[in-house]
């Protein structure tokens, strides 16, 4: 058994979440993935329990604890548990953290503790239809008015888009001169001209409302511009590694499921008079899947420890999250296959691990994305013909 460097805090943390999962969130999965969505409710829930944005400062309502190892827990049970539909980390760790790094006081004062309740939930649009990865691509715009920022475009993708109170939107200030001119803006419900298209469909993570955005002469008053103006393209940057972690992070304590799925089921099920656990090839298969799952569990830690300590850099993240993500896809596409038939069948936990599973090689940087930022760095710009500056 791998041993982990967690606090005796730290592990009486895990059990509580745990419980909170298995009598808030769980029994409801089901049914927020047939509604598309997942109730408001359990943004409150969380909040009350001290589950939601645990790390802004206490006067906010939060733990004040900054050891990203209680995120750590929070994304790793939530994953375990098949509750990853329900995108409180990306509204607790990802999109929280924009407002207290570069917002000013009353902005944190506004915002962060309904956000740490669970009254406000959050978002953040940088996806267009025509700009991926790309963000250099992105077509939104907003134009400074004095007084407000006339902000115009659309996004899609967006997760929390329809749930979200308060989505960051970036949008480009200075488009014919500086394709990197960006800006960082607090777009609130409610604000006339932001509207939100349909709750798509998508092949899983049922329970995550993911939207399209449409902003038309939204008028985002000065005081919900988040940062500076023009620093927002720096902003994104900056936030991606820890973005990236945050998936690594998640992508592994899914891929750990599936293999319990998997060893669970070769045990018991029986071909030709014995089970599968019996067959030299499955023993193989899983042998392979579990050594690949502790090294890379290893290398993961060493990256908390390493962002805990302000050390984390672009590229070990994409090296995290690039390892991470393909290995949730791998370890679940064999879980079906040691399935068989019951692999294929939604009854099976295993059939939704592996349709979960796919998108985690595609954002936050797809593969490629993530394929180039580390060749850039061990091979150097010269032999790579790549703006990866937009990643």
């Amino acid at each position: 058994m791998l041993q982990r460097n967690f606090t005796e805090e730290q592990n009486m943390f895990r059990d509580a979440y745990r419980k909170f999962l298995a009598s808030e969130i769980v029994p409801h999965m089901e049914g927020w993935r047939e509604a598309g969505i997942v109730d408001r409710g359990a943004f409150r829930k969380a909040g009350e329990q001290g589950f939601l944005m645990i790390w802004p400062d206490e006067k906010y309502g939060g733990m004040g604890d900054p050891d990203f190892r209680f995120e750590q827990i929070i994304i790793e049970e939530t994953a375990y548990a098949r509750a990853g539909d329900w995108y409180n980390t990306l509204h607790s760790r990802l999109v929280g953290p924009y407002i207290t790094r570069f917002g000013n006081q009353e902005q944190c004062q506004r915002f962060l503790p309904a956000c740490i309740s669970g009254e406000t939930i959050l978002a953040i649009a940088m996806t267009e239809p025509d700009a991926g990865s790309d963000l250099a691509g992105m077509r939104a715009h907003a134009a400074d008015k004095g007084d407000y920022w006339l902000l115009n475009g659309s996004k899609t993708f967006i997760s929390n888009g329809i749930n979200a109170d308060v989505v960051i939107v970036a949008a480009k200030t200075d488009p014919e001169n500086n394709p990197h001119h960006m800006t960082l803006f607090l777009v609130e419900r409610g604000m006339e001209g932001f509207e939100r298209g349909r709750n798509l469909k998508k092949m899983g993570l049922k329970a995550q409302d993911t939207a399209e955005l449409f902003f038309n002469d939204v008028k985002v008053p000065r005081s919900n511009v988040l940062g500076e103006p023009g620093q927002g393209f720096i902003y994104l940057m900056k936030g991606l590694a820890e973005e990236r972690l945050i998936g690594a992070a998640g992508y592994l304590s899914a891929a750990q499921l599936s293999w319990d799925l998997a060893a669970d089921y070769v045990k018991e099920r029986k071909a030709f008079g014995k089970p599968l656990a019996a067959f030299q090839n499955t023993q193989f298969k899983l042998a392979e899947m579990r050594t690949q799952l502790d090294l890379a569990q290893v290398y993961v830690d060493q990256c908390v420890q390493s962002f805990n300590a302000g050390a984390l850099t672009a590229v070990d993240a994409a090296k995290a999250k690039l390892v991470t993500s393909e290995l949730q896809v791998a370890v679940a596409d064999l879980g079906v296959q040691l399935h068989g038939g019951h692999g294929y069948m939604d009854e099976y936990p295993i059939s939704r691990q592996y349709t979960d599973a796919k998108i985690s090689t595609i954002y936050a940087g797809s593969s490629e994305v993530m394929k180039i930022i580390i060749s850039r760095d061990c091979l150097g710009d010269s032999y790579v013909p790549f703006n990866a500056r937009n990643f």
